[in-house]
């Protein structure tokens, strides 16, 4: 079993136990914030034919090569077509159609232009001027061409992606499985949030954070409950969450007091440990364990902590799991706004978020960075690294940070 590894050892341990948990076939309506299995092609133009940009008059541009202000050319309006139909006639030299926007442009048309910008009679309409052949005219395939990539596998569908499949007839998209997270958390301490808080109790604040956390992302949480300091019970708790879930996370019971059960629970279960504890600051406690392919992860109980450890190493890995190409947390150098007056023996790591002032990208404290302080994650959108060993850092120093959230 190794232990005190690094946040980097840990993440490429868990990242290569990421699971495929294969794909759907689903309705565009359920994909938002789903991720692609397969590249999307258009199979067709979007717009599928040249159309009008506005309202105005379709015709040969040709017929306006002398047009003026003082010598306008007339031209026999012989039909009008509006979005959603198709002009009956073809224009011939001398003709004009009235085309509305969005309309496609009729045969033998090579040029559209603006109501604004003629006079019409007796359905006749002038033109002052010369246009170009295709002036006005938006081409098939403006916005998307056939043969184009539209989205690549591992790319997470997003409202504007949506409205592209569906301008290309895609109502049904191949989508890789939503994971489920089975969550349990661990300890004497704790009730849930609707009962009575009890002398020396306190609520369990943790599964709520990972649910919304994990929802945010996309994957599906599953709460299996809470169990008291027990072998058995953590073991069992566990157990549960494997036959339910793709990954099973719990927290407390995982640093080295004499009620720390979850490391036993797991030997219990005859998994494989991979690593206890990974040298950062807040969050050092933390086990993985595999069994049949699943991951369990046991952060800890103190919620600062246990949400850090979730952002660095079990985010990517779910996402990964969800089979997005950007899995991993982008980097952001930034400027340290307030001073924090700790040393730093071990990594540390500071919640904070993002402040962009005249194009530099400062970092605010959001609150007290104790491991138990949950209110420092509210607004939080930052989580920038100390290296080991450093003393108290004052405002003005540059860090690296991970943009989570």
């Amino acid at each position: 079993m190794k232990t005190n590894i690094s946040l980097e050892e840990a993440q490429a341990i868990l990242l290569d136990k990421a699971i495929n948990i294969g794909q759907n076939n689903n309705n565009l309506t359920d994909t938002l914030g789903r991720t692609l299995s397969k590249d999307i092609i258009a199979q067709e133009n979007v717009p599928p034919f040249p159309r009008s940009p506005y309202d105005g008059y379709a015709f040969r541009s040709a017929d306006t090569m002398s047009a003026s202000d003082d010598n306008p050319v007339i031209l026999d309006v012989i039909e009008e077509v509006p979005a959603g139909y198709t002009a009956k006639n073809c224009i011939n030299s001398g003709q004009a159609i009235k085309i509305l926007t969005g309309a496609p442009i009729p045969e033998g048309a090579d040029a559209v232009c603006k109501f604004e910008e003629t006079s019409i009679k007796d359905n006749k309409v002038a033109l002052y001027k010369y246009y170009k052949p295709q002036e006005g005219i938006v081409p098939a395939g403006e916005d998307i061409a056939k043969g184009t990539l539209i989205a690549s596998k591992g790319t997470v569908v997003t409202p504007p992606l949506m409205g592209m499949l569906a301008a290309l007839g895609i109502s049904v998209v191949p989508v890789f499985k939503r994971p489920l997270i089975a969550i349990g958390s661990t300890g004497d301490e704790l009730c849930d949030v609707s009962e009575t808080l009890a002398p020396g109790k306190i609520r369990n604040s943790n599964s709520y954070t990972l649910q919304g956390y994990i929802r945010s992302i996309g994957a599906e949480p599953i709460v299996i409950g809470m169990c008291q300091d027990r072998i058995e019970d953590v073991a069992s708790l566990i157990e549960q969450g494997l036959e339910r879930a793709d990954l099973v996370l719990t927290t407390g019971g995982v640093s080295v007091g004499d009620y720390d059960v979850v490391r036993h629970a797991v030997d219990y279960l005859q998994a494989e440990i991979l690593f206890w504890k990974v040298d950062i600051k807040p969050g050092s406690p933390i086990l993985a364990a595999v069994k049949n392919d699943k991951l369990i992860i046991g952060l800890s109980g103190n919620p600062a902590a246990a949400m850090v450890t979730f952002q660095l190493l079990v985010v990517p890995l779910i996402k990964k799991i969800m089979g997005r190409q950007d899995y991993l947390h982008p980097q952001i150098d930034v400027i340290l706004k307030d001073d924090f007056p700790k040393a730093s023996p071990r990594r540390r790591f500071l919640r904070g978020k993002l402040v962009m002032e005249n194009g530099i990208a400062y970092m605010e404290v959001t609150g007290g960075q104790g491991n138990g302080v949950l209110s420092s994650l509210e607004g939080c959108n930052l989580l920038a690294e100390i290296p080991a060993q450093s003393g108290p850092i004052q405002a003005g120093k540059k860090l690296k940070a991970y943009i989570i959230n």
